[in-house]
């Protein structure tokens, strides 16, 4: 409301009026660069991260899936999901840090309304596979480790439901935006494309879409792999402490406890700030906000294409040296080590 003409604003985007304007349109972050955001030196930044982001992701995520179909050995169940997980992060980082590092160069989006979309949509499906791929292999530590089922054996069919299934829960997450449950609109700096964290608009419905996302795509993961993850550490110290003068088991359960505790990390940095600045937002509504703050999530989330591949894919033993081969870079590893290693977490379980 500007004084008491109300302003009316579109179905396709969203930012704060200025002072001095009320037509909102000559602002549109599909038209015009969006200086008054922030000086140009804060877009080409962003641009070069995003570009980053870009190379490193579509590298490293395609070195992991050729190296996958190159190499029979490591066609197991836990590594059909890490490359599951490759898959996702190989969706976000060629479609939407590729669209990011584009539209940052021109300081807006340039690409239109419905490329916004198509970016919004695609690094929702990549983002939430990638989230619920990561529960997945907690949950399959803990299966493979803890034993719980008792005999049961985790076996690559029981990997694929697994995999289908986060792909069903991203679906699940990323349409309704595309339906009328919400909507995807630029964020932030307007140079990437996510859904309206913002308006309370009763016509999208967006309180209660941004509440199903935290419950079903935040809440629901994190507590499965905390829950997984704690199981597991908690078998690695009884198997320590009965084996106090075993140096092999005390290192084992240094490494894992560390590796438990970088994956966790990994995933609270990736989608702590989203979860958060999305419940800021919808319970503080009217507050001011800077939107420059408001790009650090989805940079973060993004940035998981290129740290996620390095906690799960490059600490596996099989997978960093049949990489290092197929590079040429073997360097000593023999044939034995290839075949028999496994992932560190299964390293050290009941017996």
């Amino acid at each position: 409301m500007r004084g008491n003409r109300p302003v009316e604003f579109p179905e396709d985007f969203w930012i704060p009026i200025p002072l001095d304007t009320d037509n909102i349109t000559s602002l549109s972050p599909y038209l015009v660069p969006q200086d008054h955001l922030g000086s140009p030196g804060i877009f080409y930044s962003m641009s070069a991260f995003m570009f980053f982001l870009f190379v490193a992701g579509t590298g490293i995520n395609t070195i992991t899936i050729a190296c996958t179909v190159q190499y029979k050995k490591l066609r197991s169940h836990l590594n059909y999901i890490l490359v599951n997980l490759a898959i996702a992060n190989l969706l976000v980082s060629t479609v939407g840090s590729f669209t990011c590092f584009y539209c940052f160069a021109f300081r807006y989006m340039i690409l239109g309304p419905l490329a916004c979309k198509i970016e919004g949509f695609t690094a929702t499906v990549g983002g939430m596979v990638s989230l619920w791929s990561l529960a997945v292999v907690a949950f399959e530590r803990w299966l493979v480790v803890c034993k719980p089922l008792g005999n049961f054996v985790f076996k690559p069919n029981h990997a694929i439901a697994c995999c289908a299934m986060t792909w069903v829960f991203a679906l699940c997450a990323a349409v309704p935006p595309l339906v009328g449950w919400s909507r995807y609109i630029p964020e932030g700096m307007q140079c990437s494309c996510g859904p309206d964290w913002y308006t309370t608009d009763n016509k999208f419905n967006n309180e209660s879409y941004v509440m199903f996302l935290f419950c079903f795509c935040f809440s629901v993961p994190f507590s499965a792999i905390v829950f997984c993850y704690s199981q597991l550490l908690l078998i690695l110290k009884s198997a320590a402490k009965a084996q106090a003068e075993s140096a092999s088991t005390q290192k084992a359960e240094r490494e894992v406890t560390r590796m438990v505790v970088v994956m966790v990390l990994g995933f609270l940095v990736c989608w702590m700030p989203y979860a958060s600045f999305a419940l800021w937002v919808i319970n503080n509504r009217g507050q001011p906000f800077d939107l420059r703050l408001a790009t650090i999530p989805s940079c973060l989330s993004k940035a998981s294409t290129v740290y996620n591949p390095l906690i799960y894919i490059l600490l596996n033993k099989q997978f960093r040296i049949c990489i290092r081969q197929m590079l040429g870079m073997s360097g000593g590893d023999d044939e034995e080590s290839t075949n028999t290693s496994t992932t560190e977490v299964s390293k050290v379980g009941p017996s």
